[in-house]
């Protein structure tokens, strides 16, 4: 055998290797195509992941520097060549462009201009020396208004991409929509905050203040530790930052508040804790649990001649921490409590249990909301459980102290 024929035989052994490893790889990167999914399923995941990175920037509205971030999303959603978002008319008109180098600033002015004068979509064809791209304009209808035009270019505007922008702009108003929604959430919060707040500041501050000068002359250093009491409270109850407190927090001013009102009734109000070290650290949304507290001073343990017992507690519930508040006082008819709750038009009565009601319904669903049990002459309990894990809730407040061991307190 010659050298020729050796090296034509090691040839073809190593292009047969050469070509059945070609082969191999070929099946296998067509096998892992198929497990991505089909051309349009893998079209369908890469529309929503780009809809998905587009919706926070959209949430604070059109105006601003997160919508401009938005834009590189939505020009990759629709697949043309540039796009702009063009908020307000004439002068004052804000144009943002996603796109290649060109100046479509002016063009993408003029389409948004058509675009509210008739309040549709409207295709804009090139023209000659005008406009670079032929582009496609629809509305961001918010609230019935026109709250800003989305402008998409190509070359040329087919029907598909006619389609995919009055959509995609349907879309952007549904997020801005939604912001806004969070945002009148947040502000119902605040006022049900500055309505605990109202309800806490004339009645109690009245008292705790009548108690300290009762004080005064009789026992001066009574009356000061009981100005220091009044000054955590107030300072606590009325501090501007932060929705959520931790159970610690929420007793150090539930404290102070015992206080102050034993000072008024003397032996006649007993308090009684029972807390699992384990629960001080559950946070909680701010003023939950203290209002519960005031609610049955003043309507339970108040009305009685004999004066009453308040009982608290918070136990371990493995997922949740159940809180506590009941009281031995005067009660009330389940028809009242279902009218008080339900009723805005109360005369400000138990305003503090309804509020508390409601934020824990906006926070953890229908079902979170205060559980109460009553009945006239037989007293009243009322109780809460709030998840242990809420990743999305800070506190403001310092870290929680640890009790010594669960137990009475009096």
């Amino acid at each position: 055998m010659t050298d020729a024929v050796v090296l034509a035989a090691v040839l073809g052994v190593a292009g047969g290797v050469v070509l059945t490893a070609l082969l191999l790889l070929s099946r296998r990167l067509a096998r892992g195509s198929r497990d991505l999914g089909s051309d349009a399923e893998q079209a369908a995941y890469r529309a929503l992941h780009q809809a998905s990175l587009a919706a926070p920037h959209l949430h604070a509205g059109l105006a601003g520097p997160d919508a401009a971030r938005a834009l590189h999303h939505l020009r990759e959603l629709l697949g043309s060549t540039a796009v702009a978002l063009v908020v307000g008319a004439g002068e004052t008109a804000e144009v943002v462009v996603e796109g290649p180098d060109g100046d479509l600033h002016g063009s993408a002015a003029r389409i948004a201009e058509r675009v509210r004068s008739t309040g549709r979509r409207q295709v804009f064809p090139r023209r000659d020396g005008d406009d670079p791209l032929e582009a496609v304009g629809a509305p961001i209808v918010v609230g019935g208004e026109i709250a800003g035009v989305l402008v998409a270019f190509a070359e040329p505007v087919r029907a598909p991409l006619v389609r995919a922008a009055a959509e995609v702009a349907d879309w952007c108003a549904a997020q801005v929509a939604l912001g806004e929604l969070d945002a009148s959430r947040t502000q119902l919060a605040e006022a049900e905050l500055r309505a605990l707040r109202a309800q806490i500041s004339p009645h109690f501050i009245y008292n705790a203040l009548t108690a300290v000068a009762s004080f005064i002359l009789t026992d001066p250093r009574r009356a000061r530790e009981l100005v220091l009491e009044f000054a955590d409270f107030t300072r606590y109850s009325f501090r501007r930052q932060g929705e959520f407190t931790t159970v610690a927090e929420e007793l150090r001013s539930i404290h102070s508040y015992l206080e102050l009102e034993r000072a008024r009734f003397g032996e006649r109000l007993t308090v009684v804790l029972r807390i699992a070290p384990e629960t001080l650290a559950t946070v909680i949304p701010f003023l939950s649990v203290q209002p519960l507290v005031e609610n049955a001073v003043r309507h339970g343990v108040e009305p009685g001649d004999g004066g009453g017992t308040i009982r608290i507690e918070a136990r371990d519930e493995v997922t949740h921490t159940e809180i506590t508040v009941e009281d031995d006082g005067v009660g009330m008819e389940p028809e009242t409590l279902r009218t008080l709750l339900t009723s805005r038009d109360t005369g400000g009565a138990h305003v503090g249990l309804r509020n508390v009601d409601t934020r824990l319904r906006q926070l953890y669903g229908p079902g979170g909301g205060l559980v109460v049990e009553t009945n006239a002459a037989a007293g009243t309990l009322v109780r809460m459980r709030i998840p242990k894990s809420q990743p999305q809730h800070e506190t403001a407040g310092p870290p929680p102290v640890a009790a010594d061991e669960p137990g009475d307190a009096r």
